[in-house]
């Protein structure tokens, strides 16, 4: 069966996107959209969808964008997903929806994330107002607003809750806003899909840290039920030699400053170090980040330090793709032993590593090749090999379960506390953002049954 080429996004060149943060995929015009939507089979038996964590009714938008329908198309992502902008752009297609779609088995799946991002991105330009919404009396807080937060508010709002979200940073987004850099998710699209919550009536207090600011269990006394989407944030080091040299950031500051707080400006207040001679440790899109970041900050060389082999790499390839057109160098199989210097970086001592035996996690296990030891010049490093949720919550609330620093939570969200629930990277460790999106969102359904058959039986 002859299957029509898998159209590509419109690309920023190599040479010039490095030198700026203006996104690099410069997605689909009207035409190619259209004409990408068309290669959809339309199956009966839609297997793309059960690839999707959300559950986004994927032949119906795309059968509406082959009518040239965008609106429609658009109404039909929003039954199940009010960030197709984002989750367009950052979402692991190629693992989930796309890999399920029967052209993928001969290796030219529908381009479903692209399509995604172009309705997203034609319903901003249109500048939808939601429906009135019927309130029920209800009152939920939500706690971070990052992916989980976002849509566990948008479906209480859309349920007819007052929903009133309460964010640390002075701005909302959650990783959105603070990890991923402008020229993968540029942050105007994060603020206008935000809005579209703020149309809604949820309510956004910005600079608030429940357990410092106020407490979780004033937040009990004053609302229906809770939910915690905090992320993961606490940064994870290697506690090797030299890690607290001058020079070393962990990747979850390093982009913080420069996404959030504006560190790639000349005049910042909050300034951060611009390297040379770069060196990433890790793999995964945080690393890629993080490396084209350092790139873009004006580091005339960048490596990418990693333990294992390339198959192994937990990037997304994309990802992985457009580092080394940018030149980002991968140096695989090598695994940093000490940073040297006195007081700031010089350079980073490795071993080379063999793939062994797999571990826990089904990944050959890495081991040291004795005696390949040798040093790397750099003047910085960035640590980008995991994060972990914030300890805060826990410590001020003891009676919130936790499990080696994650929040335990039941299959719908609930935590060891009446009316709490909890999804996302604070309930499972560092993820994507569509599963963070999955748990905010089935926790949300836990919420309004709840609380809706509880005042059933209150008022008889």
């Amino acid at each position: 069966m002859a299957v029509q080429k898998r159209n590509k996004p419109l690309e920023q060149d190599p040479v010039e996107r490095g030198k700026n943060f203006k996104e690099v995929s410069l997605g689909f015009t009207e035409e190619v959209a259209v004409n990408e939507a068309m290669r959809c089979l339309q199956c009966k038996t839609a297997p793309c969808i059960s690839g999707c964590p959300v559950g986004i009714n994927i032949p119906g938008f795309i059968k509406k964008m082959r009518e040239k329908d965008f609106g429609g198309a658009g109404s039909v992502i929003s039954e199940s997903n009010l960030l197709p902008a984002i989750c367009g752009r950052v979402c692991p297609q190629e693992t989930q929806c796309e890999e399920k779609c029967v052209l993928n088995k001969l290796g030219n799946p529908v381009a479903i994330g692209a399509l995604e991002r172009f309705v997203g991105d034609y319903k901003i330009s249109q500048g939808e107002i939601p429906k009135a919404i019927t309130k029920n009396g209800g009152k939920i807080a939500v706690i971070g607003s990052g992916p989980a937060g976002l849509t566990c508010a948008a479906d209480c709002a859309k349920a007819g809750f007052e929903v009133t979200i309460f964010e640390a940073f002075h701005m909302p987004g959650g990783v959105l806003t603070y990890g991923i850099p402008e020229f993968r998710l540029p942050k105007s699209i994060v603020m206008n899909e935000i809005q579209g919550l703020i149309d809604m009536g949820v309510v956004i207090e910005k600079n608030v840290v429940v357990g410092r600011t106020v407490m979780l269990d004033e937040l009990r006394e004053e609302y229906d039920a809770v939910f915690i989407g905090t992320g993961a944030g606490l940064p994870v080091f290697l506690n090797i030699p030299g890690e607290n040299l001058a020079g070393v950031y962990s990747a979850n500051e390093y982009l913080t400053r420069i996404n959030l707080m504006g560190a790639r400006l000349d005049d910042s207040a909050t300034p951060v170090q611009k390297g040379k001679n770069v060196v990433v440790v890790g793999a995964g899109n945080v690393a890629m980040d993080s490396a084209r970041t350092a790139l873009r900050m004006g580091a005339e060389k960048v490596t990418i330090v990693y333990r294992r082999s390339r198959s192994e790499m937990p990037a997304r390839l994309e990802e992985i793709h457009h580092a080394e057109q940018e030149g980002i160098e991968m140096m695989l199989l090598t695994n940093p032993v000490a940073v040297l210097g006195e007081t700031k970086v010089e350079g980073i001592r490795c071993q080379k590593m063999e793939l062994g035996a797999p571990d826990a996690k089904g990944r050959p296990r890495p081991i040291p090749i004795v005696g390949s030891e040798f040093d790397l010049f750099c003047d910085q490093v960035i640590m980008a090999i995991g994060t972990s949720p914030n300890p805060l919550l826990s410590k001020v609330s003891p009676e919130l379960k936790m499990d080696r620093g994650i929040i335990v939570t039941d299959e719908n969200g609930l935590t060891s506390m009446p009316n709490v629930y909890s999804g996302g990277d604070a309930a499972t460790g560092a993820a994507t953002v569509i599963l963070a999106m999955s748990a905010g969102r089935k926790a949300a359904k836990a919420i309004c049954e709840t609380l809706f058959c509880s005042r059933c039986k209150i008022n008889g």
